[in-house]
């Protein structure tokens, strides 16, 4: 039982790192955080984006799927999703040249571990979509490895250590480079970051229209 338990947590293990290496907004905001603020800061944001991947996993499991799948609520949350990452994105953008699209939003405004923890949730948050990647995820895996709970979970536990594991190197990395980078470099990656998150809020709403 303990080797199938281990087998189930070895293989999330490996497929949340494959999941990892397609870098997406919040890989992103984990390293500008690192870069801007330092290591510590950005394990803020690396404990908000796991819950959050943990909860959308146990919510995948509990049905949640079902009610994403109706395209009238589908299409709202994409809207949503993609409002949230504009806005981060713009936020960013304006950073670099000093200036705040929100200056009277604490959540921007003051730098704080509450604060950075509420910026990693909302976008993570931003695309509950994932729900339904998920169960379909656990659907295949059950049918093709004939899984009970216990090893379905040990699965999905893997998946959310790949995220912890994978984004605290990000963290790690961008600390580093921020030690090196001058102030310049910084407010390119800032602009940079901010454009790219924009990008992914425009190919949301594009999704949404082509379904």
């Amino acid at each position: 039982m303990y080797k199938n338990d281990a087998s189930a947590l070895l293989k999330g293990l490996k497929f949340g790192m494959v999941l990892q290496l397609a870098v997406g907004p919040v890989c992103l905001l984990v390293f500008n955080i690192s870069v801007s603020y330092g290591f510590f800061s950005s394990l803020h944001a690396v404990s908000a984006i796991t819950v959050v991947d943990a909860l959308y996993i146990a919510l995948s499991g509990a049905g949640a799927a079902a009610l994403l799948g109706r395209p009238s609520v589908r299409n709202t949350v994409r809207f949503a999703g993609s409002a949230v990452l504009i806005l981060f994105g713009a936020n960013t953008v304006s950073g670099a040249f000093d200036l705040s699209l929100l200056p009277q939003t604490a959540l921007f405004s003051d730098i704080s571990g509450t604060n950075i923890f509420m910026q990693g949730f909302l976008l993570t948050a931003s695309n509950p979509l994932t729900i339904i990647f998920w169960s379909g995820m656990f659907s295949a895996q059950i049918t093709e490895n004939r899984w009970n709970k216990r090893e379905l979970f040990m699965f999905a536990a893997g998946c959310v250590t790949a995220t912890i594991l994978f984004l605290t190197f990000t963290a790690a990395a961008g600390s580093i480079m921020g030690v090196f980078l001058p102030e310049v470099m910084l407010d390119i990656l800032n602009l940079g970051v901010g454009i790219i998150l924009i990008i992914f809020g425009f190919k949301l709403i594009y999704k949404k229209e082509r379904t």
